[in-house]
This record gives structure tokens, sequence and C-alpha cells, in this order.
């Protein structure tokens, strides 16, 4: 019994902890993505910038092959915010919602950490310094287990600073010599393979996706294509 205990204990920790990780990144139009969500132990789904702001929350996302609604449902749990005793770059903000606790890089951080989400629950965020290529300044570095990384400023014009891995997962884009109607979009995400419509083709609308997933999880999260 005792056995059985421990070990329903080590898999509700487990399953909690992973349900703070990185849960879907939404690139628009195909190319950029729109926001990091994570979701809590409580499926409260909190919305996170590239570089480190709190953008939305809320319980629930719709999603549809054809169509996208990016509203959340209201959560109407207990919200709280950091007071004026606080950190002059943590006053006002966002100290937990729900059960799940949020934190900030103080004031006396670097420069390009100041005032960004430090934690999310368990799970702890790292960002790209200011001496750092300058495609990557400010930006997400790392979610808890997962590194990201972005092409360099010296890279095709049509993808620098655009996202290039997280985790182990490499996301490839079409380049400035593809199709005016493409240049940008993703190419690739793991293993999966996205084509777009373009000029040349004699059906479907330049620049709309031709082949791949609108929905893909690879390796634990969730990417969407929106057109």
């Amino acid at each position: 019994m005792k056995k059985l205990l421990i070990s329903l204990s080590c898999l509700l920790l487990a399953a909690s902890a992973r349900s703070q990780e990185l849960s879907l990144i939404p690139f628009q139009r195909g190319s950029t993505p729109v926001y990091y969500a994570f979701r809590t132990d409580q499926d409260i789904i909190i919305r996170i910038s590239e570089n480190g702001q709190l953008l939305k929350w809320g319980t629930g996302w719709n999603y549809y092959r054809y169509n996208y609604t990016d509203t959340l449902v209201p959560y109407t749990g207990r919200v709280d915010y950091y007071g004026q005793e606080y950190d002059s770059v943590s006053r006002g903000k966002v100290k937990s919602i729900g059960t799940c606790s949020i934190t900030y890089y103080g004031a006396f951080e670097l420069p390009g950490k100041a005032g960004k989400i430090k934690s999310i629950g368990r799970t702890r965020m790292d960002y790209y310094d200011d001496f750092e290529n300058q495609s990557l300044r400010g930006k997400i570095k790392s979610a808890g287990s997962l590194y990201f990384t972005y092409y360099a400023s010296y890279e095709n014009e049509a993808f620098r600073g655009k996202l290039k891995m997280v985790g182990t997962s490499t996301i490839t884009y079409y380049s400035s010599f593809d199709d005016k109607n493409i240049q940008g979009k993703v190419k690739s995400i793991g293993p999966f393979n996205y084509t777009w419509y373009t000029q040349n083709d004699s059906r479907g609308y330049p620049g709309t996706l031709k082949s791949g997933e609108y929905k893909q999880n690879v390796a634990g999260v969730i990417y969407l294509i929106l057109n």
C-alpha cells in the first residue's frame, strides 16, 4: 500500500510539472509566433510574448482547421497582483493566477531581463542578454527544460530573427529566393513539412497552406499554422 501511494504521488507530481511546460505556439500567417502558451495544473492557459511579457490568460482556446478564434474563456478564479511594497518593475503586475504563481526579474537584473517573467509556476524562464547577436536580444532562451534558438541576423532576410529550435525540434522557413508569396513561411517543424500555394499554382490562393496539418503535436508542443 505504501509503495502504491508513493507511486501515485510521483505520477501526480510528474503530471503537474509537465502541465506547466510550454503547451502551444501559433504561427500567424504561417510565419511568426503570435505568443507562447503555458497550461497550468488547473488547466489555465497563460500566454506570454516572445520577450517575456504576460499577455492574456483564460481557461480554453478554440481552433479549427480553416478558422482560428483567438479568444480565451475568461478565468473567474482568484488573480493576485504585486503591491507597492514590491520591486518597482513588479508593482501592479500579476502575482498569481489560481494556484500558479508568477515572478519577474528585478530592477537590478541585466537590462535585457529586468521586468520580464522569471517563472510561471515551477517553469523557470531565461532570456538572451543584450550582448548576444542582435536577432536574439531579449527573446526567450529557455522555459523549463526547453531551450530556444533563433536564426541570426546574418542569415537569409526572410527568416533572420525567427524561431529556429524549440528543444530538439528544428523549424525551417522558405527563403527570399522562393516565390514571393511564401517567403518567410514555415517549411518544416521537426519531421513535418509544409507547402504553400504560389503564383504558379492554378488552384488555391497564393500564400495559403497547400499541404501539411494546421495543428501538429511535435515533441509535446502543439504548433498551429494560421492563415
